[in-house]
């Protein structure tokens, strides 16, 4: 990445210093020197040219990484593109993110993904680890150039956006896959179950008269990729889990040492299928896999709490007006999510004391990087200076069209938050500063 001009050391005063796997929760300073974290401790001696930042009363952590993120480029630039869509993540206190495959044309060859690398290089703003599709044009029938891809800088596959279909073809993927030492990325969706569906299935898709998406297509998918990694070996991630039997089968994998990890949004730990009632056929609610019941939403948060899912990540989906604005069930899936996910989970875990810092690192910054194989980002000496400042106070009101992402759809719009990013390092660079984007 082409970076603008920035002090050869940069000093993090007296801010929380919270990082779980260095043993760290307490006042200090943290000093950077070109590019990575020099010391850390209290009462650090300022080198003559620092660039000071007065963190007291805030919160310093690794740099957190969103592992399921959708920057629409090549071919959807007038929804995100990697220059807005890094724009959007380090707003939102992200140091990297990992966009999915599902562009046009497909990221399904080695050329693909050196085009997002070489991309990023000059205009992102944050980290960039491509994932690269399962199979060709996300078809489900042939393997795409995974060997290639891996070779070009991919970090895992995925066919996000849709699922194989064929157990045959799943097993020959996990069974190439395994020997490239990375994750298979699985959207677990059965569409011969999903059929029509928009919502979930009950009282809400009954009472609003549109089709329903039953909370077993999801979970045979996930016990069929369960017992395929199994048989393979290969490292299973399932992303964006949505319902109770997910999580419990997930929970069994785990308790017999599989190498099966796991994701939950925000939006379906903190949103339900009764957000549509109240907000009738809003198709910023409408997203992939939809949202559940309060219970669904309740054993999500336990499976978080518990260690059973690793990781939170956005499935930040992206969307032009012009889609969303459409009949609900003619409207595309999804909403975005790098600008609210830090601030949702400080709002509605931290503050109501149900989780703690460590939690938050634990689940944006270590347990995601661990999912997907990716170095660990810590706070000690000789780390990368990928950091996260949180204001923990900081009140502000989601309103869409303040955004740094090119679209709109937030399921969150309108809502009221209390904590935001002040400050991101990536790299040693400042790419956050007073909660405002610096240019590149």
């Amino acid at each position: 990445m082409s970076r603008s001009a920035n002090p050869s050391h940069t000093i993090l005063q007296g801010g929380r210093l919270v990082d779980p796997s260095a043993g760290l929760d307490c006042v200090g300073d943290v000093l950077v020197s070109k590019g990575t974290i020099a010391a850390v401790g209290a009462g650090i001696e300022t080198p003559k040219g620092a660039r000071v930042i007065d963190c007291r009363g805030k919160v310093v952590m690794p740099g957190l990484i969103d592992v399921h993120v959708h920057l629409r480029q090549p071919g959807r630039e007038d929804e995100e593109t990697v220059r807005s869509g890094t724009r959007a993540a380090v707003k939102g206190g992200f140091t990297a993110v990992c966009p999915m495959p599902n562009t046009e044309p497909v990221c399904d060859e080695g050329a693909a993904v050196r085009f997002l690398v070489e991309t990023a290089q000059d205009e992102a703003h944050c980290r960039v680890h491509p994932i690269g599709a399962l199979t060709v044009k996300q078809d489900g029938r042939a393997l795409a150039e995974i060997g290639d891809m891996v070779a070009s800088g991919a970090v895992a596959v995925s066919d996000d956006g849709s699922s194989i279909q064929s157990a045959g073809m799943m097993r020959l993927v996990m069974d190439y896959v395994k020997r490239f030492d990375i994750p298979v990325l699985s959207h677990c969706q059965d569409d011969s179950l999903v059929g029509r569906g928009v919502v979930n299935e009950g009282f809400v898709s009954t009472k609003l008269g549109v089709p329903g998406w039953p909370a077993a297509a999801e979970e045979l998918s996930v016990a069929r990729d369960i017992r395929l990694s199994e048989l393979t070996g290969c490292r299973l991630h399932l992303q964006h889990l949505s319902c109770a039997g997910s999580v419990e089968l997930v929970r069994q994998a785990k308790s017999k040492d599989l190498p099966v990890t796991a994701e939950v949004t925000p939006h379906h730990l903190f949103l339900t299928e009764e957000a549509l009632l109240s907000r009738a056929y809003d198709t910023d609610l409408k997203m992939n896999p939809p949202l559940r019941t309060a219970d669904d939403a309740a054993e999500l948060l336990r499976g978080l709490l518990d260690g059973t899912i690793d990781c939170v990540a956005t499935d930040h989906a992206p969307h032009a007006p012009h889609e969303k604005e459409l009949e609900f069930e003619l409207a595309p899936f999804g909403t975005t999510g790098l600008e609210t996910a830090l601030a949702l989970v400080v709002t509605h875990l931290v503050h109501s004391g149900r989780a703690g810092w460590g939690h938050v690192v634990a689940w944006m910054a270590h347990g995601p990087r661990a999912a997907l194989g990716l170095p660990l980002v810590t706070l000690t000496a000789g780390s990368p200076a990928d950091i996260t400042v949180v204001d923990p106070e900081m009140g502000w009101t989601v309103e869409s069209d303040c955004f740094e992402s090119r679209s709109r759809n937030s399921a969150f719009a309108g809502a009221s938050l209390r904590g935001a990013a002040s400050e991101v390092l990536v790299d040693g660079r400042l790419a956050l500063e007073g909660g405002r984007v610096v240019d590149l």
